[in-house]
C-alpha cells in the first residue's frame, strides 16, 4: 500500500464534495461570473467549492502548503508538502453548460508528484494515481494508447484564453500538425486532456500557458499510465514553465519533435 492512500482518500472526499457544490449551481443555472482578466472568468462555483476543498484538507492536513487557483498568489513550488488545487479546470464550459469541467486535486512532496486525482463532474469519472502504484479510472487501471504511428493519432490542444504570446506560431503549427495526423481535439480542460492521454483516449497533448494546478495531477496520472510528460523541450520545467507535451512514448516523441521545427528556441523554453 502506498504511504499515500490517506492522502488520496482525503481528495477523493474533497473532489466529491466539490462535485456536489458545482452540479448544484449547475443545475440550479444560478451564479455569478466574474473576470479576474482578460477572459479568464471565475465563478460562484469555482470559490464554494475550492472553500470546501480547502476546508477538508486543511482539517486533515493542517501543516501543508496550499497552491489553490482562487485562493493563491505565489506560484511556488516548496521543497516540503503542497497540495495543488483546480476548484474546476473548464470554467468557460461550466459558465456555458458545456459538459467538460473537472475538479483536480494533486499532492507534491519534495518536488515531486505523489498523488493525483482528476474528477470530470459531468460523466463523474474519476482518473488517480500514486506515485508507483499505476492509474486508475473509477478503480480500474488504464493505460495509454499503443499507437506509434503518428499518421493514425488523435491529439488534443488548449487555445490559451489570457497569453496570446505564441498564437501565431500557435496556429501554424496547429495548421501543420492537421495535416500529419488523423484529428485535433480541444476539450477546454486541461486537466482531461491529459486524463485522456492516460487511459488512451488520446495519444498526444500539448498546450502552453498553463498554471501548476491545471497539469499538477494530471500528469503524474499520464506517467502512472505509462505515458511521458515534458516541456517543450523535452526537460521537467513543464509545471512551472507554462509549455507541456505529453502523450504515449512514440506520439510525444513526435510532438516535441515538431514543435521545436515550428517555435523559436526562446519560445520552447518559454521566454519573452
Amino acid at each position: 500500500m502506498s504511504d499515500y492512500t490517506i492522502e488520496l482518500n482525503v481528495a477523493r472526499k474533497a473532489a466529491d464534495a466539490a462535485a456536489e457544490i458545482i452540479r448544484e449551481f449547475q443545475s440550479a443555472s444560478s451564479f455569478s461570473v466574474s473576470y479576474k482578466g482578460k477572459n479568464d472568468i471565475v465563478t460562484d462555483a469555482d470559490l464554494k467549492s475550492e472553500q470546501q476543498i480547502l476546508s477538508i484538507i486543511q482539517k486533515e492536513f493542517p501543516e501543508d502548503r496550499i497552491l489553490a487557483e482562487e485562493s493563491s498568489e505565489d506560484i511556488t513550488l516548496p521543497e516540503g508538502r503542497i497540495w495543488l488545487i483546480d476548484p474546476i479546470d473548464g470554467t468557460t464550459n461550466f459558465a456555458h453548460g458545456f459538459p467538460v469541467y473537472c475538479v483536480s486535486i494533486a499532492l507534491w512532496e519534495h518536488r515531486q508528484p505523489k498523488m493525483g486525482l482528476v474528477l470530470e463532474v459531468s460523466r463523474n469519472e474519476r482518473f488517480s494515481a500514486l506515485a508507483g502504484s499505476g492509474a486508475y479510472l473509477n478503480g480500474n487501471p488504464i493505460s495509454v494508447s499503443r499507437l506509434e504511428d503518428s499518421q493514425n493519432a488523435l491529439v488534443g490542444t488548449g487555445f490559451p484564453y489570457n497569453d496570446l504570446s505564441l498564437v501565431d506560431n500557435y496556429l501554424k503549427f496547429f495548421r501543420m500538425l492537421i495535416h500529419q495526423i488523423q484529428g485535433v481535439r480541444r476539450a477546454g480542460a486541461a486537466a482531461y486532456d491529459l486524463c485522456c492521454v492516460a487511459c488512451g483516449r488520446f495519444d498526444g497533448f500539448y498546450e502552453y500557458s498553463l498554471n501548476p494546478w491545471d497539469v499538477g495531477a494530471a500528469s503524474l496520472i499520464v506517467r502512472e499510465a505509462g505515458g511521458e510528460v515534458s516541456d517543450w523541450e523535452g526537460g521537467d520545467n513543464w509545471l512551472l514553465g507554462k509549455r507541456i507535451v505529453a502523450g504515449n512514448p512514440s506520439i510525444h516523441q513526435f510532438l516535441l519533435e515538431e514543435i521545436q521545427k515550428q517555435f523559436t528556441e526562446e519560445e520552447v523554453l518559454g521566454e519573452k
